[in-house]
């Protein structure tokens, strides 16, 4: 049984959610204080959490941000009441995995778990019809100095351990299956992502901003992740 944590202040979002939650399956805790859910989400073990952004004391972007820096890699799906684009970029650029605005069903909640759960496991089949086929991705991959371990979701550069959100991890090891593809960024959103971000490229260049921060020796010049203008991004084993 999954166990999810819903940190909300209000009770007719956390009593609809949690039905259905329920109905469905998980375990669910709830918390209506941003401090108090953040402590339970720090020193419990959830599966997944959902945290709406405006909350007392602490509010659901910090959260986010504070978890992530404390390595925590659980899944988090972020509650607003602001349809801002701005605001849903700058939750996904701290960690958020996802993002959904009030008024929403309790079936498209479930609905973005669960592709968020699918995201998380190996993927076969259907993408293999789509896509040209690849090799079979090992425990391990290397390319370079870059090393990411599919067993243990870890990831070291020139031996050194760094971290990286669920997401970011996601994206480098999609890369890396898929050494020297050019992938535009349409694709990114569809398979990283799993749903449609309609002209929301910005969100792919995000993304791929933070994680040559973390793996490129000097990320404004790139040698392992890399623009190729007009078409998306390659990876590629860097030139000597």
């Amino acid at each position: 049984m999954k166990k999810v944590l819903i940190v909300d202040d209000e009770p007719s979002i956390v009593t609809l959610l949690t039905f259905n939650l329920e109905k469905e399956g998980y375990h669910v805790t709830s918390a209506n204080d941003g401090l108090v859910g953040y402590e339970l989400a720090l020193n419990e073990s959830f599966d997944f959490l959902i945290l709406d952004i405006m909350l007392p004391r602490l509010d659901g972007m910090e959260i986010t941000k504070r978890l992530r820096q404390e390595k925590v890699q659980t899944p988090i799906l972020l509650l607003t009441a602001k349809d801002d684009t701005i605001d849903r970029i700058l939750g996904l650029e701290i960690g958020a995995d996802d993002y959904l605005t009030k008024p929403f069903s309790p079936r498209e909640v479930l609905a973005r778990m669960k592709a968020i759960f699918r995201r998380m496991e190996p993927r076969q089949g259907a993408e293999a019809v789509t896509e040209a086929p690849i090799e079979e991705a090992p425990a391990l991959l290397q390319i370079g100095d870059i090393i990411a371990d599919l067993t243990n979701f870890q990831v070291t550069v020139k031996g050194t351990p760094i971290f990286l959100t669920p997401k970011e991890f996601e994206l480098l090891v999609y890369f890396m299956k898929r050494k020297d593809r050019v992938i535009d960024r349409d694709t990114l959103l569809d398979r990283i992502w799993n749903y449609d971000f309609a002209g929301q490229s910005r969100i792919v260049d995000v993304h791929v901003s933070h994680l040559r921060e973390k793996i490129e020796t000097d990320p404004k010049n790139p040698q392992y992740l890399v623009t190729v203008r007009g078409f998306g991004y390659k990876f590629q084993r860097p030139k000597v």
